[in-house]
């Protein structure tokens, strides 16, 4: 007993026989705790901006070993820790150092973990959460789905609307079934409930947004209270998409546009020339998926059209490739007043359009505010089919008058075609002057199908407006207390699923 009381006392004072090795130890121990530390943080660093880790050396001091060595030879340069490290290596007096790329990996993972945790967390306090899903593949051509849940993060003074990522899906299935079920799995894995889903949002896919098979009604079936909305962006790149390629100007339209920076971006020497003729902004090549963006490249042609022209015109004169500097001449020479009409419409259209997206995707976006804007948009269209064409006109009569180009809209021949046997022989196609013709088969053409277009895909709005409309901050200040509590009822039987409702709706409205 003495002898133990001798030593429980010689462990309190730190004065055992292995009181050397034990401080030893522990400085070893505490150092490697320092390493550790800086490597995570270089780790979170290169995460966070996305940032390649591994070179094709994986070496200290050898030339393409990457970021992540790049970053700790910068820092054995300031940092004794590191630079105690490096020495190690480089003296081999250590063969675990840290910084292999198995061991990056495994920390990247465990990070993540923690990460995910915390998210699932704040997901699960907040209870209740919307789902945002989209597929692509990657390098290796293997189809990836990107799983995103909206939520709201509660502090002590504030309420957040937060988006977080929880990871890529490998897909084998793209259909419907398949996407639905490693959703459902993933969500399961998170320890979600999908009864607790409240909302839905992915692209205007038929297998995402069909009606019978889609994603969005797999999980309605399950949970009617997740109600779907199509991306808005995306729809209205749809919209755009529709307008532009149902009528053969249209295409035309964007051909040309798209061949006017292409015959200059290909060559540095026609790049030149623009560059001596086109002093404000440069040309841009039309995008394939942002549709709205389109706007950049069409306003740098129009407001820089006689530059444009003439730098085509020097293209045609000294460019050696014959066929390029034919089509340049050729394209000069067919600025006519039909293309001049034809920008300035589509310039006003794409420019609106670029702004409702915008807006759309702001951070204080919500309900009331995209139902508005997306009217706006609508009630932009009717007018614009009403006066946008007279008004179009009238600006492309002074840009023809500086240019020297005939206020004329060009007359083709018409073809005929031969008439099936069951087809009425005294039967006429209506007749229309050029300009007639132009407004009648082109503008309003492309302007209906804008309208259409935007009805039907934003269709679900209106649901959404007669369910939520009563409790938009405008609505709700001057409604009657019968009107309120028709809504408040016609509101709780829409989120009743199998006898229960997820809020007691007029206690809360009343509260």
């Amino acid at each position: 007993m003495n002898s133990w009381f001798d030593m429980r006392k010689r462990l309190k004072l730190n004065e055992t026989i292995n009181k050397t090795q034990y401080e030893q130890f522990k400085k070893e121990r505490d150092y490697w705790i320092q390493v550790i530390l800086r490597i995570v943080a270089l780790i979170k660093f290169l995460a966070k901006n996305n940032l390649a880790f591994c070179g094709t050396k994986e070496k200290l001091y050898q030339k393409g070993n990457g970021n992540f060595l790049g970053l700790v030879e910068m820092l054995e340069e300031f940092d004794p820790v590191i630079k105690e490290n490096v020495r190690r290596i480089i003296n081999d007096e250590v063969h675990v150092h840290y910084l292999e790329h198995n061991i990056q990996n495994e920390l990247i993972f465990m990070i993540s973990q923690e990460t995910k945790k915390e998210i699932i967390k704040q997901i699960k306090e907040a209870k209740y959460y919307s789902i945002i899903l989209d597929c692509t593949p990657d390098s290796s051509h293997q189809d990836q789905m990107t799983i995103i849940v909206r939520y709201l993060k509660f502090s002590s003074n504030s309420v957040t609307v937060e988006e977080s990522f929880l990871g890529f899906l490998d897909v084998n299935d793209t259909t419907g079934k398949g996407l639905f079920d490693i959703t459902v799995k993933e969500l399961k894995y998170f320890g979600l409930e999908l009864d607790d889903m409240r909302g839905q949002g992915y692209d205007n896919g038929a297998n995402m947004k069909g009606k019978h098979q889609g994603v969005q009604t797999r999980f309605l079936n399950e949970n009617p209270r997740a109600f779907y909305t199509p991306c808005g962006c995306h729809s209205l790149n749809l919209t755009l998409y529709d307008m532009a390629t149902i009528s053969t100007k249209g295409k035309s339209f964007f051909g040309k546009i798209q061949r006017m920076y292409t015959i200059f971006a290909n060559s540095n020497n026609r790049w030149q020339i623009l560059k001596d003729n086109v002093k404000s902004w440069s040309l841009k090549s039309l995008s394939q998926t942002r549709w709205e963006s389109r706007v950049e490249s069409v306003k740098a042609i129009k407001l820089q059209l006689a530059d444009v022209r003439e730098a085509l015109l020097e293209v045609g004169e000294k460019d050696g490739d014959l066929a390029i500097a034919d089509e340049a001449t050729t394209i000069a020479e067919n600025i006519g007043f039909d293309f001049l009409v034809s920008i300035i419409i589509w310039y006003e259209v794409l420019d609106k359009v670029n702004i409702v997206s915008k807006r759309l995707q702001s951070k204080d976006m919500h309900l009331e505010i995209a139902i508005k804007e997306i009217k706006r948009l609508i009630d932009f269209f009717k007018e614009f089919r009403e006066n946008g064409f007279s008004k179009a006109i009238d600006e492309a009569e002074k840009i023809a008058f500086e240019m020297g180009i005939d206020t004329i809209f060009a007359q083709k021949r018409v073809i005929k075609r031969k008439k099936q046997s069951d087809e009425c022989s005294s039967s006429q196609e209506a007749s229309f002057t050029p300009q007639e013709n132009f407004r009648v088969n082109y503008l309003l053409y492309i302007i209906d199908q804008a309208i259409t277009s935007l009805e039907t895909k934003f269709d679900q709005f209106k649901n959404y407006e007669k369910l939520f409309g009563f409790l938009f901050p405008q609505n709700l200040r001057g409604i009657e207390d019968e009107d309120l509590k028709l809504s408040c009822n016609f509101l709780e039987n829409a989120l009743k699923f199998e006898g229960r409702s997820i809020l007691m709706v007029r206690s809360f409205i009343w509260s």
